[in-house]
């Protein structure tokens, strides 16, 4: 295999001399569509979830006396509100399965008045079957504001006047900006997100309303501003008869805004954040959307919060106040009957038989930096496999979680609880165990080795992939992070794929470089040990390298990859994300040059709304690799190849 250093041009010159012109085959390959997988697991028990974001609902949909959760999901391809029937019994009961009852309604929230539930959006009412909206205010907007990435209205009789007031609460992303703000230190240089709460007071009555001008409502002496997306909650949290303020956030945390005043004459002490046990009480993951209501009865207000992956906890009050701070529980998340098999947010899959018991397994990240192991308990050539509930690895005893903290996302702080996982199962040291080598949000490639044994595998802490470079190891051209040593920093979210290329016997290591390009880092053995080479240039298309992704940044990344011969023709193909997934046909090769045609979307059925994740599985066993597709909502999808 040769390190080609010439020009796009004259590497698609060379392959126009020596093969001629390989058409273009647009279009969709596949007559059969991609279906979300199912469990076929009755009487399994997992995560209650929607798709990407919940912002839950708690509300009696079905009038049997007891609080059902309604959640809104606006991402693609689940969008909808959901209703998720509680069957009682608990605080924490087991729901059943969801189902879709309206399309989602974005930005919906749900308020109480005299008993009874109102939904709004920004500027107007939903009927109760959330079918009809009626406009309540002359606009939709209470601010002028361009970055607006949360917009959350409610009734509130703020001042205990009898008439319903407005409320309009805004997440705001002027002074964050969004992208590459770092100093070389790692310090973010823009400022943070905002989170204001408008009051638009009702100077009429309920039945005739006459809103004033919004203003921002104050607490120990300056607007309320939280971390972006304020999800603003007003309840007598504290037990002393006048209505408190608790917000949410972007991230993970709530603020808690005593009201010192009275009933009729709010006046907000400064923010404080919930605590358990002394530490700031978060939720797992980020986005997080509370709804306070009496969920268990009890008399005091809980808070039902949704977080991004889906998931959707209760976090109860004890009934105490501390130091005037209202004491809550960490977040229990609730179940549900398992039904359509998912995992967070933008999934990851990976189709492997990770217990070595003889059939194909999943090994699936998610956007909260997990990865997950779904058991395949149906045995070898079974088409729709039975699954067992998703369960998350482990390395060197804990949790496997990669996160950004407060400066390892490229878009800023505010992603500091996001990991984006995306991962390999291989061989890497050549052992006979399969570990993980993974890629993240850090777009630092790391691998997890197995310890254990074939049939239960025991992965050790991570440990850098390191390269043999030839000087010093290109450095990406934005961001604050910098090459250490021989350990790999490439463009982040996109997939490490291991595979023996060159077919030598020994696993390579292909993805993008620092540029975007498509590269093979090929691997050699000297001296009994393995080394990793440098990358190469060795894949063409029309015109010059394969380049999947020319953008920078925030932007840069983000292409899942898979390698399979999905043509059988003998050759390795690449599988790319796209709206489900698209193939690079390898139709071509000489002296160590690959040539690869983008043949277009295989499927027909558009699942991606910000990324998808393809992988091949063989479940029935025919020989012939076929598709499955993790998406943005983090269920699993799963295609037929159509070839014989």
């Amino acid at each position: 295999m040769k390190n080609f250093s010439r020009s796009p041009q004259s590497a698609h010159a060379f392959f126009e001399t020596h093969f001629g012109r390989v058409g273009f085959g647009g279009g969709h390959i596949n007559a059969a569509d991609l279906e979300r997988i199912k469990y076929n697991h009755p009487g399994l028990v997992v995560d209650l979830g929607v798709g990407l974001w919940a912002w839950p609902m708690p509300v009696d949909w079905d009038g049997d006396g007891d609080l059902d959760l309604l959640v809104d999901c606006p991402c693609k391809p689940y969008n909808g509100i959901w209703f998720f029937e509680n069957p009682g019994g608990s605080k924490t009961p087991v729901f059943k399965a969801g189902k879709r009852v309206h399309a989602s309604r974005r930005n919906i929230q749900v308020c109480w008045v005299d008993g009874k539930p109102r939904f709004l959006l920004p500027g107007a009412e939903v009927s109760a079957d959330l079918t009809k909206t009626t406009k309540i205010y002359p606009t939709s907007r209470v601010e002028k504001h361009r970055k607006l990435r949360a917009n959350q209205w409610k009734y509130v009789d703020y001042d205990g006047d009898g008439a319903l007031d407005l409320i309009a609460a805004v997440g705001i992303w002027d002074d964050y900006g969004w992208d590459n703000a770092y100093n070389a230190k790692g310090e973010w240089t823009n400022g943070p997100l905002r989170g204001f709460v408008y009051l638009m007071r009702n100077e009429g009555t309920s039945a005739k309303p006459k809103y004033a001008a919004p203003v921002k409502v104050r607490a120990g002496g300056k607007a309320v501003d939280v971390y972006g997306r304020p999800s603003p909650n007003f309840a007598d949290f504290d037990g002393d008869g006048d209505l408190d303020l608790l917000c949410g956030e972007f991230v993970d945390s709530f603020t808690y805004f005593e009201n010192t005043g009275t009933r009729k004459a709010p006046k907000y002490a400064a923010g404080r954040k919930l605590t358990h046990n002394g530490k700031t009480l978060t939720m797992d993951l980020e986005m997080i959307m509370p709804s306070a209501v009496d969920w268990d009865g009890d008399g005091d207000m809980d808070l039902i919060v949704g977080d991004e992956d889906g998931r959707v906890a209760l976090v109860e009050h004890t009934g105490k106040v501390r130091d005037g701070l209202p004491q809550f529980l960490p977040p229990v998340y609730f179940k549900q009957q398992a039904d359509e098999v998912k995992f967070g947010a933008l999934s990851t899959p990976v189709g492997f038989d990770w217990d070595g018991d003889g059939d194909e397994d999943i090994i699936c990240g998610n956007t909260a930096g997990y990865i997950a192991f779904i058991e395949n308990l149906s045995g070898p050539k079974v088409e729709r496999p039975k699954w067992g509930a998703p369960q998350r690895l482990k390395a060197d005893g804990k949790t496997l979680r990669i996160m950004a903290g407060k400066n390892g996302s490229i878009q800023g702080p505010c992603e500091s609880k996001w990991g984006y996982t995306t991962q390999t199962v291989a061989d890497w040291d050549h052992d006979g165990l399969p570990d993980l080598v993974v890629n993240s949000i850090l777009g630092k490639i790391v691998w997890y080795r197995n310890t254990g044994t074939r049939k239960a595998p025991k992965l050790a802490a991570a440990q850098p992939i390191n390269v043999e470079w030839h000087g010093e190891q290109p450095a990406l051209k934005w961001g604050w992070m910098r090459p250490r040593g021989k350990a790999l920093l490439t463009q982040w979210r996109t997939t490490p794929v291991v595979v023996d290329w060159n077919r030598d016997g020994l696993n390579d290591l292909l993805m993008l470089n620092h540029e975007g390009y498509l590269t093979l880092f090929p691997r050699s053995k000297r001296g009994g040990q393995l080394k990793l080479h440098a990358p190469q240039l060795i894949f063409e298309t029309n015109p010059g390298y394969v380049r999947l992704n020319s953008k920078s940044a925030g932007g840069s990344g983000r292409r899942k990859l898979c390698v399979a011969d999905w043509d059988g023709d003998g050759r390795l193909d690449v599988l790319a994300n796209s709206p489900n997934a698209e193939l690079w046909q390898n139709v071509a090769d000489r002296e160590g040059m690959y040539k690869l045609i983008n043949r277009g979307t295989i499927f027909k059925r558009n699942i991606s709304s910000h990324t998808t994740s393809p992988t091949v599985v063989d479940w029935n066993g025919d020989g012939v690799p076929d598709l499955l597709v993790g998406a943005e909502d983090g269920f699993l999808y799963y295609g037929r190849n159509s070839r014989k």
